[in-house]
């Protein structure tokens, strides 16, 4: 029975860990490319939880669909933020005014939360499908159907995201422009025009993490809060810049998260994380996958 406990926390940890991991590929990308610490990542999260139960609820859409067509919106809104706001404050340099672009990532956040708070109002709400209180059962272990879900499509989404940055054209001038921008412009890459494109997907990236965890977890305004120091600490984990490491750090946030609840209550659970994490900065400094030379 204890092996079972155990393997049943492992599992849940892991299939919480691939939505924080698609999460952090968000705050890792819009890193890695531009330099920019972004605080307001959760909020734009909590905005992709919304506009998946509206989904649900004014077009009775699944929410595992509403997730993927959140994405297509939200790589618009950030495209549209980077334009009007962190483009005026970085001027095309990623090494620019880093106080400036942490002022106004931090004050967005706090407009986002309060706006959204004051029209939608603070009540939490929620996303009734009749997968969430399901599960598969494997041997003595039990997968709960939505979190399963949405690990997969968590999954597919790492995966696409990998394809495009490896794969394609696009792609190779966004890591270009992220490794080396002086060189990049040089190739008639256009720094600029990549920064903006890093940070519409990573915003459309969290979005969809976002639809994708309410198919199990409680919608509120301040629900950005509770994973905005997660996704911090997944990045930093795997090493900043990196991708393939803001990855496997969402994923050990989750697993190390649910193994957690073994010996501390579940309002503590977050303490195993730091834990983790200081010990990963002791050890290896820059990351589990961190280079000198910044990665995407």
């Amino acid at each position: 029975m204890v092996f079972a406990e155990l393997v049943q926390y492992v599992v849940t940890g892991l299939l919480v860990g691939g939505v924080y991991a698609l999460m952090s590929i968000g705050l890792g990308l819009i890193f890695g490319v531009m330099r920019v610490v972004n605080f307001a990542q959760g909020d734009f999260m909590m905005l992709g939880m919304y506009v998946t139960y509206f989904y649900a609820v004014a077009g009775s859409i699944d929410p595992l669909v509403g997730a993927l067509l959140a994405v297509p919106p939200f790589f618009v809104l950030g495209w549209i933020v980077h334009r009007l706001l962190l483009a005026r404050v970085t001027g095309g340099d990623p090494g620019r005014q880093h106080d400036a672009q942490l002022i106004l990532t931090l004050g967005l956040s706090l407009v986002i939360t309060n706006a959204t708070t004051m029209i939608l109002t603070p009540t939490p709400r929620g996303i009734r499908t009749s997968y969430a209180t399901q599960a598969f059962a494997v041997g003595p272990v039990l997968l709960n159907q939505a979190r399963s879900y949405a690990f997969v499509m968590a999954l597919v989404l790492a995966g696409l995201v990998y394809l495009f940055l490896t794969r394609t054209d696009l792609g190779r001038a966004l890591r270009a422009a992220a490794d080396d921008p002086e060189a990049a412009s040089y190739q008639a890459i256009d720094v600029r025009t990549m920064h903006g494109l890093a940070f519409g997907v990573g915003i459309a990236l969290v979005a969809a993490a976002g639809g994708l965890l309410a198919t199990y977890y409680p919608i509120e305004p301040n629900v950005a809060g509770n994973f905005i120091v997660l996704m911090f600490v997944a990045v930093v984990l795997g090493g900043l810049g990196s991708i393939p490491g803001a990855f496997v750090g969402g994923i050990l946030i989750g697993l190390v998260q649910s193994l957690t609840l073994l010996v501390l209550p579940f309002q503590l659970q977050n303490t195993g994380v730091f834990v983790a994490f200081l010990l990963v900065l002791y050890l290896r400094p820059q990351g589990l996958f961190g280079r000198r030379a910044r990665t995407v």
